[in-house]
């Protein structure tokens, strides 16, 4: 009989540790040697995947530079072939704006085989491929031919897969890259989350593979710093239009403009205030 007992008590044991709190796949994945740690401590990626809403057609339903500062904060998704899942906070964005903007792929509201995306429902991404080697990620929006650039990331999970898709995509043997040079830039974040042409006119509110859900605590207005836009060349004032917009003192910016925030500095516009 005492031994019936102690099985007894083993079993209820057992029993109550279904009460045990999950642990957070970020903090998994923060427990693995050699991870960096600084994904475990963002404020900004406290979400249980499992319960997280995905961004549906009326956000992207919105004009173009409205959507590229609402970007900032957001979380992209990437769900791998072997199952992992890659999560980044959009931290930089540019806005092109169509027919009218010189710099844009569909200026003059022309439409080829190419920028077909740009013309399709907001929330349909646009990847094209520079230099014949590269490739840059977009999201339509509102507006004929209109679509925001992402052009940064914060990496919040799966930072070794990251890695390892980097190293891949680079023919010379190189060192380890560091967290803040794994998506800080158009091409590197499409290498990171392993995005390629293939996802070309891929709607974000319907694929299996690629999505995006809502981000921690929205940058306010003083957190955005609003300047001009990348690689635009000789495109005469629209070299010059403040459609670049990024999060001011975020270290996985590609480019910061330290002019633009010494004068939000000036005017009193701290971050967070």
């Amino acid at each position: 009989m005492p031994r019936k007992r102690k099985l007894l008590a083993q079993l209820s044991a057992l029993q109550n540790t279904s009460s045990v709190p999950r642990i957070n796949a970020v903090e998994q994945l923060n427990a693995t040697p050699g991870a960096d740690p600084s994904p475990k401590s963002s404020k900004y990626f406290v979400i249980e995947k499992k319960n997280s809403p995905q961004l549906q057609e009326d956000f992207f339903n919105q004009p173009c530079v409205s959507l590229a500062k609402s970007f900032l904060g957001q979380i992209l998704v990437r769900k791998l072939p072997d199952g992992r899942e890659l999560w980044g906070r959009i931290v930089e964005t540019e806005a092109y704006l169509g027919g009218e903007d010189e710099a844009s792929h569909s200026k003059g509201g022309k439409q080829t085989q190419r920028n077909t995306a740009m013309f399709m429902k907001p929330g349909t991404l646009y990847v094209y491929q520079i230099y014949g080697i590269y490739f840059c990620m977009n999201v339509s929006s509102q507006g004929e031919g209109a679509a925001v650039l992402l052009r940064s990331l914060e990496p919040l999970q799966g930072l070794d897969a990251m890695r390892e898709l980097r190293r891949a995509s680079r023919k010379a043997p190189s060192r380890l890259l560091k967290d803040w040079q794994l998506c800080n830039g158009p091409s590197k974040l499409c290498q990171a989350f392993g995005i390629d042409k293939a996802f070309d006119q891929r709607d974000l509110t319907q694929d299996a593979a690629i999505w995006m859900v809502p981000g921690q605590d929205p940058p306010g207005e003083q957190d955005v710093v609003a300047t001009t836009r990348i690689g635009i060349g000789n495109r005469g004032e629209w070299a010059q239009k403040p459609l670049r917009f990024y999060l001011r003192g975020n270290r996985f910016v590609s480019v910061v403009d330290k002019k633009i925030e010494r004068e939000m500095a000036a005017r009193g516009h701290s971050p967070g205030s």
